[in-house]
């Protein structure tokens, strides 16, 4: 393998490529010189994309990364929540996890890069950097700790992250962080994945999270006539396209299958069963890629989410378009890698909206409450008031 340039790290090298990747759309996450050979390696990683449909279908603005957050306090969470500014992107990422499976103990390198995007929480410990371009596809400079000028649009964004000197150490039972507060983080940690350590830091997994501006292959809206017209904008077939509604508690799903062009789907009718529902998910996340504790490890980490009140697409994003998303390096070079991400996205329906109307009429702030996440783009489509000051008043 060929040794990189003096002052060239391999952070800086997916970086590089992860803009070349963008401007010239190619698809291969490869970077530099691979390992010159396979190791005992599996990695597997899972995911998700979170978005808002517009009344054109297509993902809107919003304010992606929130305020309110579900995370341990031993989590990085950078400094993007002090912001006096917000940072407004178009799709949320949440959760990826990094797993990692070997017969011996192993030292792995890794690093991930987000065009258009950052990443905004992580653990174990890591080195963190965000690049700029002074303009669209110009050259990328790296920005100071203090991200000083920032574009916070992420336009012109890309963030990284690399752990190094990672030690996979399986058949080992350390002592894992955990604090008294309930977080849905500690579900992903029931799988059979092997312990790492990062330092003096110990987890069953990679994690991080982070905001972006960047197409989703689905496009969705309602018709006039109360149908969900579905639009595969991508370049590769989506495999699984599910329609989900809760109403008061009762739900109902409908899936698409796998979405090539454009389908158009019924509101399901709400008699359906979170157990058929959840059954049917895990095993497709299997017929993706993942083992079955893992697939059940995500779906139980995100079960109060996916399935809230309201309506919503859910879809498991095609593996190129990870890829190009997420370009990512493992050092050993993995014998087999499985990302699998489920993308969400929300659809402000007019239940929906009469739901928060209602709401704001008589001071409900239970209801609020429920649709707190989205309630600056449902505000949006009523026309209702500051927008950004709703979206401010999640934060008490």
């Amino acid at each position: 393998m060929k040794r990189l340039r003096p002052g060239l790290t391999a952070l800086r090298v997916l970086v590089v490529f992860a803009a070349v990747l963008v401007a010239a759309a190619m698809t291969s996450p490869l970077l530099a010189d691979p390992p010159s050979r396979l190791s005992e390696l599996t990695v597997h990683e899972w995911g998700t994309f979170t978005s808002v449909a517009g009344e054109d279908g297509s993902a809107i603005e919003w304010d992606a990364l929130g305020c309110q957050d579900d995370l341990p306090g031993f989590v990085n969470a950078g400094m993007y929540r002090g912001f006096k500014w917000r940072l407004r992107g178009t799709v949320r990422m949440e959760t990826p996890v990094l797993y990692f499976y070997s017969p011996r103990e192993v030292e792995a390198h890794v690093t991930v890069a987000f065009p258009q995007g950052l990443v905004t929480e992580w653990y174990p410990q890591a080195e963190y950097q965000v690049y700029q371009a002074r303009r669209n596809n110009g050259p990328l400079r790296r920005l100071e700790a203090n991200l000083n000028g920032l574009d916070t649009s992420l336009r012109t964004v890309t963030g990284a992250i690399e752990w190094r000197s990672i030690k996979i150490q399986p058949n080992t039972a350390p002592v894992l962080p955990l604090e008294k507060r309930p977080s849905r983080y500690y579900a992903a940690r029931d799988v059979e994945a092997a312990p790492l350590a990062v330092g003096d830091q110990h987890e069953k997994f990679l994690f991080y999270r982070g905001v972006g501006r960047f197409p989703i292959p689905l496009s969705v809206r309602l018709s006039p006539d109360g149908q969900i017209l579905v639009e595969n904008r991508g370049h590769d077939a989506v495999p699984i396209v599910i329609l989900f509604e809760n109403r008061g508690g009762r739900l109902g799903y409908r899936h698409a299958g796998l979405v090539e062009g454009s389908t158009q789907l019924e509101r399901p009718s709400l008699d359906g069963t979170f157990a058929q529902l959840r059954y049917d998910l895990e095993n497709a996340l299997v017929d993706q890629g993942l083992f079955l504790k893992e697939a059940q490890a995500m779906v139980e980490t995100w079960r109060d989410s996916w399935f809230e009140e309201g309506a919503r697409l859910i879809y498991i994003m095609p593996s190129r378009s990870v890829d190009e998303i997420l370009p990512l390096r493992v050092e050993p070079l993995p014998s087999r890698t499985a990302r699998v991400f489920v993308g969400r996205i929300e659809l402000v329906t007019p239940e929906t909206m009469a739901a928060v109307k209602d709401a704001l009429a008589a001071g409900d702030s239970s209801t609020l409450d429920r649709y707190r996440r989205f309630l600056e783009p449902i505000l949006q489509r009523l026309g209702a008031g500051d927008t950004e000051k709703a979206s401010f008043a999640g934060c008490r």
